[in-house]
Parts: C-alpha cells; sequence; structure tokens
C-alpha cells in the first residue's frame, strides 16, 4: 500500500508496474517488482540513464526482493524541474521513500546513483540495511575532471542540463563528502569494473580502506557492470546479501 503520495500505475508483465508519486512538487516515476511483501531494494541509476537501465538484472532481483527502480529527476518520466545537485537527488529519495512507506532497505546505486547512495548513507544510515555501489565512490577534491560539455545537437532522452550540473560537482566537490566516508558502517559492497572502467579503480580500492564494514569485487567489464556482466554482477550481489 502506497503512503503519503499521490501514485498512479501501469502493468507490464515480467518487469514489474510503472508509477508516479509526487515528492515536494517533484513527480518521481519508478518501477516497482516482486512481492509487495518482500524486502524492500531500491535501484538508482547513472547519469543520463533511467530506470529501464535496470531491466537486464530487475527480473532476478524481483524474485528476491520488492524492487523499486527510481528515474531521478531530469530524467526518464521524471519532472525537468531544471535544479540539479546531489543533494537535491538525495533528498527526493528520503522523500520518496517516505511517500512509499519504505522504513528501511537495501540501496544499490550506479554511477551517479552511488553517489547519490553514498549521500543518503551519511544523511540517513538508519534507511538502509546493505550498500552496492556500481564503479563509483564520492568525488572528493581533485580526483576527477569533468569539464563541461556543449548541448546536444539531437534532443535527449533527459535533461541535458542536469549533465554539467553534476559534472561540475563531480569536478569540484563538497570535501564533507569525502571526509565523512569513514562513518558509514553499513555493510557495504563495491562493484568495479576494472581498467576498462573510466572511473580510476584505485579510488575505489581506497573507499574500501576507509569504511568500517566495505568489500570491493572486480568484474572486467568497464563502466556498466550490471548490463554487460549481468550474470557476474548479480552473483557478487547475491553472494553479498545471503
Amino acid at each position: 500500500m502506497l503512503l503519503g503520495g499521490r501514485v498512479s500505475g501501469v502493468t507490464r508483465p515480467s518487469i514489474g508496474t510503472l508509477h508516479t508519486v509526487d515528492v515536494d512538487g517533484v513527480s518521481l516515476a519508478y518501477r516497482a517488482a516482486g512481492e509487495p511483501a518482500g524486502v524492500p531494494m531500491v535501484l538508482l541509476h547513472g547519469l543520463g540513464d533511467d530506470e529501464r537501465d535496470w531491466h537486464t538484472v530487475l527480473p532476478h532481483l524481483a524474485d528476491s526482493y520488492r524492487v523499486y527502480a527510481l528515474d531521478l529527476r531530469g530524467h526518464g518520466r521524471s519532472s525537468h524541474p531544471g535544479r540539479y545537485s546531489f543533494e537535491l537527488m538525495r533528498d527526493d529519495v528520503i522523500g520518496f521513500l517516505d511517500a512509499v512507506g519504505v522504513g528501511r532497505c537495501v540501496l544499490v546505486g550506479h554511477s551517479m546513483g552511488g553517489t547519490v547512495a553514498i549521500l543518503l548513507a551519511q544523511a540517513v544510515p538508519h534507511r538502509f540495511s546493505h550498500l552496492v555501489l556500481e564503479d563509483t565512490t564520492v568525488p572528493r577534491p581533485g580526483a576527477l575532471k569533468r569539464p563541461p560539455l556543449a548541448p546536444p545537437d539531437t534532443p535527449t532522452g533527459f535533461d541535458f542540463a542536469a549533465v554539467n550540473a553534476i559534472r561540475g560537482q563531480v569536478d569540484d566537490p563538497d570535501p564533507a563528502w569525502w571526509d565523512r566516508i569513514g562513518t558509514i558502517d553499513i555493510p557495504t559492497l563495491i562493484v568495479g569494473g576494472a581498467d576498462s572502467s573510466s572511473i580510476p579503480q584505485h579510488l575505489l580500492a581506497e573507499t574500501v580502506d576507509r569504511m568500517p564494514d566495505a568489500t570491493l569485487v572486480t568484474i572486467v567489464a568497464g563502466h556498466h557492470v550490471h548490463k554487460d556482466r549481468p550474470a557476474e554482477f548479480l552473483a557478487a550481489v547475491d553472494g553479498f546479501l545471503m
């Protein structure tokens, strides 16, 4: 039963039901799959993607969990309000959890979604039993350079304004994000994509070293592990959560 939000739904076989919920004036779209009474799991996609990015692994996860795959603001079917930051996305997810009545869940984030997941774990750690970060960590000053990009000539399926807003924060992040990484004592799995990834893998290893209860698993897949090596990704997640 959905609480605290205006929700509409459309069913698609095998991969659950599409919904929207209003969170502080932002319409957030999400897909729900799995038994309603199952342990909740929330999936957060990367920059420029949306909930459809998880479709290769969602049916397997929904066999064991009640899965909620969000479209973060500016992406997919969610609102494109023109204001974007990791913090706004973090606050959207907290509002989403409240609106759909999820008190505590497994949180899975890829790339941008993984950074949002870290900020959530720092802000409201009691809401999460486990954390899975796919080929990402929290940005820290001087670690990554992400200069702004020129808008594309053709329309995108997301608000391009989100791209440079997020890239700007990766390029010049709040130092407190990295300073507080060691305060996250939630059991955490970081899945790295190996040297073919665009993310320097030593940043993931250094993150694990600073977290009290974190493990690094490397899968030779590049940045999109769950899409390019779904079986290996799911095996790592299953082994971590069992």
